[in-house]
């Protein structure tokens, strides 16, 4: 497949934006893929991202984690148990792209 045919945006400069590759960048921000492979793997909760991703902190946790659910990769599930918590869990955007990345793996 050609560059050309990835290819379906301008940006202002006139360069022309590959829609992979604009979400490949935005999945690169700090800890995100790391929370995505976690993600794929088991249901998550905050404390235990905050203990088994090394460098995280509550900030840029919170925010890796809302830019996932905008992407529409996370949910976020507020389990209305005692003790309240909140969970995360892939959308089925997000399991869909299991298969791609295991691919990629496969070309490391």
């Amino acid at each position: 497949m050609s560059q050309k045919n990835l290819t379906n945006n301008s940006s202002a400069d006139g360069e022309e934006i590959c829609p992979v590759q604009k979400f490949l960048k935005a999945l690169s921000g700090k800890l995100k893929l790391e929370i995505f492979i976690l993600a794929s793997k088991s249901t998550l909760r905050f404390s235990s991202l905050l203990r088994d991703i090394e460098g995280a902190n509550k900030q840029s946790l919170s925010i890796a984690l809302r830019e996932l659910e905008e992407m529409n990769l996370l949910e976020r599930v507020v389990i209305r148990q005692k003790p309240l918590h909140v969970e995360y869990n892939l959308t089925k955007k997000g399991q869909a792209l299991i298969p791609i990345f295991q691919q990629l793996e496969g070309l490391v």
